[in-house]
């Protein structure tokens, strides 16, 4: 297999400039591939060329600003993900110590796999030990020789861990869990299930600087017949449930309104920052700030 030949950053800037990209500043331009990484940069080009050729209007700025846009909304997305994380962690917590006690959540009998179960506790083990010099709460259990109780051992779980301990949970604890968060009584369970596994996604997507923009997303969101009426249509009519703002109706519901609506109105204020970037590479109706 051939090897690419290595691009100078000016290299990088001037072929870019022979695709007919117009840059208005050599320098900007630049420092703007140095910094981060022409590959990565040319996923955000895409809806910008065609055959490697770019359209006549399409410039350097419209990059950056196409950039910058994504890499404030995956750290907006973050900031309320995390409120959902938190809010799991404190309802599972308080669930599982009502009904079986603190350290229940080491009962493998309530757990439909045991070795998923061993797998997550080996996990949280290793990072006790890791941060047990650095955390008070841990050093405490610690010297008194007390296992940590779920409520404080929740915090040693990611948003990986605490979806999976969920769905290996025993059904009246799942549902106790869903009942918490006013979910459908029958099938709330299953559809917290799906809608934590899709939080993971997301927020493992932005935790590690992926590109959201004219994302296809292959696992899709698991959303009500009203919630799939507020979707967008393809050009052939069939739904587009396959772009980012399907997930948003999954936050929607598993956020406060107050939060919720909080995150609306800083959504709106990144729109209006960054005019430039089309929200239907997000999958976004052309309403939907009345709609979302």
């Amino acid at each position: 297999m051939a090897e690419k030949d290595f691009k100078s950053i000016a290299e990088q800037r001037a072929l870019l400039a022979s695709r007919g990209l117009t840059i208005e500043d050599n320098s900007a331009a630049e420092e703007f591939l140095l910094h981060n990484n022409y590959y990565r940069i040319s996923g955000y080009s895409l809806t910008l060329r065609k055959n490697d050729k770019f359209y006549p209007s399409a410039t350097m700025q419209n990059i950056m600003d196409i950039y910058s846009f994504d890499h404030a909304l995956r750290h907006l997305l973050l900031e309320y993900i995390e409120l959902i994380e938190v809010k799991m962690k404190s309802i599972y917590a308080y669930e599982i110590a009502k009904a079986y006690g603190p350290l229940s959540y080491q009962n493998p009998n309530l757990f439909s796999n045991t070795t998923k179960h061993s797998e997550i506790l080996a996990k949280a083990e290793q990072q006790r030990l890791s941060r047990l010099p650095h955390e008070a709460y841990l050093k405490h259990f610690d010297d008194c020789g007390e296992c940590v109780p779920i409520w404080a051992y929740v915090d040693l779980l990611t948003i990986a861990d605490i979806s999976f301990l969920y769905a290996i949970s025993i059904p009246s604890l799942k549902k106790s869990i869903a009942d918490a968060f006013d979910f459908h009584p029958t099938k709330g369970s299953d559809l917290l299930r799906r809608f934590m596994h899709s939080m993971t996604i997301i927020r493992n997507l932005c935790a590690h600087g992926s590109r959201l923009y004219n994302r296809i997303f292959q696992q899709k969101p698991r959303l009500s017949k009203a919630e799939l009426s507020l979707l967008r249509k393809n050009t052939n009519g069939t739904l587009d449930n396959a772009h980012l703002y399907g997930f948003l109706f999954i936050m929607k519901r598993m956020l406060s309104t107050s939060d919720f609506n909080e995150f609306k109105q800083k959504l709106i204020a990144l729109s209006d920052r960054f005019s430039f970037v089309n929200m239907r590479y997000y999958g976004f109706r052309s309403d939907w700030r009345q709609r979302l």
